[in-house]
């Protein structure tokens, strides 16, 4: 479950940033996760709940914004977001596609802190 190391280390990047902020403690971490990043949002969750345990986040909510697939298609010159990431061609052309644009991310977009 790799999803329990993502959460040990989204926790120690809040509360590095909490500390350096001289926070009283995290009250929302928001990240955004891309649909080709591999990682099972409803694991996540439950491994930052283990994870924020005793520590500055403790208590905290992580909200996790999904990113869609974005891919550009050379051949209708057509950026556009893929209905399924089980077939990588243009919605516009049907065209195969591999120029990813979004969806890959993982990164945190901001932290609330108190």
């Amino acid at each position: 479950m790799h999803e329990l190391s993502l959460a040990t280390h989204l926790v120690e990047l809040a509360g590095q940033t909490a500390s350096r902020e001289r926070a009283q403690r995290v009250l929302t971490v928001k990240l955004r996760v891309g649909l080709l990043a591999d990682v099972s949002v409803e694991a996540l969750q439950f491994a930052y709940e283990v994870a924020t345990a005793d520590t500055l986040l403790a208590g905290s909510r992580l909200e996790v914004e999904e990113v869609p697939v974005t891919v550009f298609c050379e051949q209708c010159q057509t950026e556009a977001v893929l209905p399924s990431i089980q077939n990588f061609r243009c919605p516009e052309c049907n065209m195969p596609t591999e120029n990813v644009l979004s969806g890959r991310e993982l990164e945190i977009a901001w932290i609330e802190l108190e």
